[in-house]
């Protein structure tokens, strides 16, 4: 048996700092996983109890990560989009506009990160926050091209590529976790956006954005007054399978899972596993099953989520993520943070269901917090931003307008 069908047996797993000082938060890492099946996954008992990168790995969904570089203070460069066209920005679509607008911002001295920032408003209103936009594992700034707009008409909205995702670069060779995602977030807030903003992020962005704002308890000073609000869309357990919860189910697959690791660690068989998972097929399979509505799943969408992939050091990060640190969990961040939070879940997600742990954990806070505000989307897969948007807008926009005001 091939090695890539050996994997494709394995089951399903989701992908989901001020350096030191974040690094503090990831003491115990317990991942609550997914426990749900699907119709298609009922005939083995490792389907549901993994992290859906395997799931990634199997049939596609493609993410890179982060190290710590030098202290070196960020600037900000002129964008190095692509060359204007001859074409009017009337017949250029959502992905084209947005990255013709991207600019490049120097973190640390060294890495080069892709940024957006848009303010459609004809009346722009100062008192109104802004929002950033964090994608998930395997997307880029381009994953928002269906809220952006929207969201402009009233906030100035920044939207990024963590390192090792998107445009943004991908060192050769780097060790990428959570606490250095999280980092990256909160020196974009110091040094580009310098206001207090809302955080928004979908999958394992939202995990980066809970440790950024939880990180106010160590050096409440440093990202407490930086973050106003979050956002968290189907919020993932972890960066990949390492933590786990004390369930029997989960420590018998241990084994396959370093099986996992020990594969990827192989650079031929990861070359095999990561070119197999960039065709556009798989791509399409992976994604379709995980959208609800199935028309978004257009072939802007697979491209959006294939063209990094090609760059020079995605496979070295999808390595790095997969095998890596899981980071820390949502039981050990959210109690840390005191900013508003609200909660916004698919209800037909088979990554993070709202039945599996994860979901129940999070479905749990809004009668232990009161910070915390949570709705339930009928409908929609782990991705609701782009799977059904006008449903997200239209519980997002309100709670919006009363943190605004607050």
């Amino acid at each position: 048996m091939e090695v890539t069908s050996a994997v494709h047996s394995i089951g399903s797993l989701n992908l989901q700092t001020r350096s030191s000082q974040l690094e503090k938060l990831n003491n115990n890492g317990t991942l609550f996983l997914t426990t749900r099946t699907t119709t298609t996954q009922k005939s083995s008992l490792l389907h549901g109890y993994l992290h859906p990168i395997n799931h990634i790995i199997t049939k596609s969904n493609i993410g890179y990560g982060t190290n710590h570089g030098s202290n070196s203070k960020s600037v900000i460069i002129k964008s190095t989009s692509s060359p204007a066209t001859t074409e009017t920005s009337e017949s250029l679509s959502e992905v084209e506009k947005i990255k013709q607008k991207c600019l490049k911002w120097k973190w640390k001295g060294q890495y080069s990160i892709n940024y957006y920032v848009s303010s459609d408003s004809d009346f722009p209103q100062p008192n109104l926050p802004p929002l950033l936009l964090v994608h998930g594992f395997g997307a880029s700034i381009p994953h928002w091209r269906r809220n952006i707009k929207t969201l402009s008409q009233n906030y100035t909205v920044y939207a990024i590529d963590l390192l090792g995702f998107g445009a943004s670069d991908k060192p050769p060779g780097f060790s990428y976790t959570m606490e250095t995602w999280a980092e990256l977030i909160l020196d974009f807030l110091d040094e580009v956006v310098k206001k207090p903003t809302v955080l928004i992020g979908n999958s394992v962005g939202s995990l980066a954005c809970l440790i950024a704002a939880a990180s106010g308890m160590i050096q409440p000073d440093s990202s407490e007054s930086l973050v106003k609000g979050i956002v968290l869309l189907n919020c993932s357990g972890g960066m990949n399978n390492k933590a786990i919860v004390d369930d029997w189910r989960i420590k018998l697959l241990l084994p396959l899972l370093w099986l996992i690791d020990f594969l990827l660690n192989q650079k031929g068989i990861a070359s095999a596993i990561f070119e197999r998972v960039k065709q556009r097929e798989n791509l399409k399979n992976i994604l379709s099953s995980v959208y609800s509505n199935k028309e978004s799943v257009d072939d802007e969408l697979v491209e959006i989520i294939r063209e990094p992939a090609n760059d020079e050091g995605a496979l070295d990060a999808f390595v790095s993520i997969v095998t890596g640190p899981p980071g820390p969990t949502p039981v050990q961040l959210v109690p840390k943070v005191s900013s508003p939070i609200l909660l916004l879940w698919g209800d037909e997600d088979p990554f993070t269901p709202i039945d599996g742990p994860v979901g129940k954990y999070f479905s749990s806070l809004p009668s232990q917090q009161e910070n915390v505000k949570l709705f339930l989307l009928e409908g929609v897969g782990h991705c609701p931003h782009d799977d059904k948007p006008e449903l997200v807008h239209e519980k997002l926009l309100p709670w919006l307008a009363t943190l605004s005001s607050s």
